[in-house]
């Protein structure tokens, strides 16, 4: 018999136990189980500190080498193929739309996506979520919009963007703009 595979009988009250002491039972029953389950979760969850460590020098490892020898100045493909980028644009806010001016505001999530074999990696993950900063490390599109008459990039409290490398060298690259247009 396993520890949930009980009766109230099994427990000496038989059919007479009142439906206080019942609901009483299944309380303390579900509180246990709860109580159970958070605790192996958090135990087999946590990672051990030699684990962390073993992480870490991995990461470390995948970004020293990631740029090691690569010329940002250089589209991928350079001479071989064409770079073939998607875009996506995510609209948060339309408007003012200024009829005199001939002119609208948007608030948008602009989202380009390329690949650049020369960023490949191999380690147990699949996708590496990197900083900012390695924007400026790396070759990114020169993308423009024909009829923009100014832009502001959102730097509240950082630079509003995302860059995520997967190990085949596909990188993702999102910013938040504000486009008068």
């Amino acid at each position: 018999m396993n520890s949930l595979s009980w009766t109230f009988a099994d427990m000496g009250y038989g059919p007479h136990c009142s439906a206080k002491m019942r609901s009483l039972w299944v309380g303390v029953l579900f509180m246990t189980f709860t109580c159970h389950l958070s605790l192996s979760q958090s135990t087999t969850g946590i990672p051990k500190e030699s684990e962390l460590n073993d992480n870490i020098t991995v990461f470390t490892r995948i970004l020293d080498g990631l740029l090691d020898g690569y010329d940002n100045r250089l589209r991928p493909g350079l001479g071989e193929k064409v770079t073939e980028i998607k875009t996506n644009i995510f609209v948060t806010s339309f408007g003012p739309v200024s009829d005199t001016e001939m002119e609208y505001t948007i608030d948008v999530f602009f989202r380009q996506s390329w690949k650049d074999e020369r960023l490949c990696f191999k380690g147990p993950m699949e996708m590496l979520p990197l900083n900012n900063l390695l924007a400026s490390n790396i070759w990114t599109p020169d993308t423009f919009f024909l009829n923009g008459k100014k832009s502001i990039a959102h730097n509240m409290t950082t630079p509003n963007k995302l860059l995520r490398l997967k190990d085949d060298g596909t990188l993702l690259y999102t910013m938040r703009y504000q486009f008068k247009l």
